[in-house]
């Protein structure tokens, strides 16, 4: 799995938590929510995202060194 997809897997999860927290626990989880939709929409403008830098660090690739790596093997 790439950074790129772990971040996509990371905000959903985040959303659908956040989702449950507000039907079950209190409504104001809800917040969760739009801070998860805001940073991804700063993100695909800014390119600065700390769960994919958090990913990276944690040693997940990004799909460019996934590419170089393939084609390196071949």
């Amino acid at each position: 799995m790439s950074v790129e997809r772990g971040t996509m897997a990371f905000a959903g999860f985040m959303v659908l938590v956040s989702v449950l927290l507000t039907a079950t626990v209190h409504h104001n989880f809800f917040w969760l929510t739009v801070f998860v939709g805001a940073n991804l929409l700063q993100s695909s403008f800014t390119r600065f995202c700390p769960a994919s830098m958090l990913l990276h660090k944690l040693g997940m690739k990004t799909e460019a060194e996934l590419t170089e790596q393939a084609l390196g093997q071949k």
